[in-house]
């Protein structure tokens, strides 16, 4: 899977940008804020329509656009090769002229081979791995972050997983909403049944899918960090549930024995039916506190190494072997579920990494169908790996020509 061709039209500060691009490695090198990152991030809106370097598509549109046109908007035209052929896709934002308000809102198309789609159509069209100096937060940052991280990576490859968490967000919000208007009522608490099957159905499927994903993932990921590292240290990825359909035994949870608990044998309705059980015992509780207490939106995701949880006890070194072990082992996953090699994306990544860390990535990324590294410094890549690669410049949102 690669990109073959890419335009981009108001997007960031590329006013303009039309370009054929290259399979196998690329290397865009230039300073700081001078349009490299940006171009990574339009391929990565082709993945789920989202950014992690945005809290909002507005900031997405060239700053002239918003400023002197009349309808601002902003254009993502990419031709994407694969095994099945050459796709068209084709994502739009442009200012809701339907809504009456001084805020600008944006209406969000996506157009795939000419046919208009909705915006969930996009995911599993093209498949991603994007490494960011900042994924540390993976290991060392709240869990949120690695919920989040899970759930993308997870959204790219399995639309059932996909449309359950949507739903499951839905129920979540409804449901916290009827918890707020119950707090401080009494017994009332039977408006909350047909909530608590929506979300018992759609949350095992959440888990379910949860427990599959992070059991392959670490059984790539595990061997790989044990080759970074150079040593006997294993990975593990440990997934702790907030409903656990495996109930640890009291002694292991009293002495914080890290045993390794596998859970994809059980059923998405044996997971619904204990999760129905949890609720209906925390029901009180629920109510007096106004939320949902209870399920998939609470779940953590740990990384471990020889019995040591390396967000709390890690070393730095540690944590960026682990993350780079994570990214490596998506990307196998990711082929292994799809037959499509992901497209990999590295934003300065190689400047974080030492030499050792650094050959060690480019070995395991070898033979990829397309990967795209932005840089400052060329030297921080081998003179043989520049070689095999087309090294492009990026200087005020403009491409030069190859600079082999």
């Amino acid at each position: 899977m690669y990109i073959k061709h890419l335009s981009l039209t108001n997007f960031r500060n590329y006013r303009r940008f039309e370009c054929g691009l290259p399979a196998g490695p690329l290397i865009l090198v230039g300073d700081n804020a001078q349009g490299k990152t940006s171009l990574l991030e339009s391929i990565y809106y082709l993945a789920g329509a989202s950014t992690p370097h945005a809290s909002s598509d507005r900031q997405l549109i060239h700053w002239l656009a918003v400023r002197n046109d009349a309808y601002p908007f902003l254009k993502i035209v990419a031709e994407v090769v694969t095994s099945m052929g050459v796709q068209t896709i084709d994502v739009r934002l442009a200012m809701d002229d339907s809504v009456s308000t001084q805020e600008i809102r944006l209406k969000k198309t996506i157009l795939v081979a000419g046919l208009k789609k909705r915006v969930r159509d996009i995911f599993g069209l093209v498949n991603i791995v994007l490494f960011l100096p900042q994924d540390l937060v993976l290991v060392e940052g709240p869990p949120s972050a690695r919920r989040r991280y899970i759930d993308s990576t997870i959204c790219q490859v399995d639309s059932v997983y996909r449309k359950a968490l949507q739903e499951y967000s839905k129920v979540i919000s409804q449901r916290n909403a009827l918890l707020k208007q119950l707090q401080g009522r009494g017994s009332i608490g039977s408006q909350l049944d047909f909530w608590d099957t929506q979300l018992c159905q759609s949350g095992a499927v959440v888990i379910a899918g949860r427990i599959r994903a992070i059991e392959e993932i670490e059984h790539h990921a595990g061997p790989i960090y044990e080759q970074l590292t150079g040593t006997a240290e294993y990975l593990r990825l440990s997934y702790c549930p907030d409903y656990d359909p495996v109930e640890k035994p009291a002694d292991q949870l009293a002495l914080e024995i890290d045993v390794p608990v596998r859970r994809s044998s059980i059923s998405d309705e044996e997971i619904a039916a204990g999760l129905q059980t949890r609720l209906s015992e925390k029901r009180s509780e629920e109510i007096g506190r106004g939320m949902t207490i209870v399920g998939p939106h609470r779940d953590e995701l740990r990384f471990v190494s020889s019995g040591v949880d390396l967000g709390i006890y890690g070393s730095r070194g540690q944590s960026r072997s682990a993350v780079l072990a994570l990214k490596l082992a998506e990307m196998a996953w990711m082929r292994d579920r799809t037959g499509e090699c992901p497209i990999l994306l590295l934003d300065e990544v190689m400047a974080e990494l030492d030499f050792k860390r650094r050959r060690d990535l480019l070995t395991h990324i070898d033979g990829a169908d397309q990967v795209i590294m932005t840089t400052t410094d060329l030297d921080v890549f081998e003179e043989s790996f520049r070689r095999s690669a087309q090294v492009w410049s990026v200087t005020d949102g403009r491409v030069s020509s190859a600079m082999a």
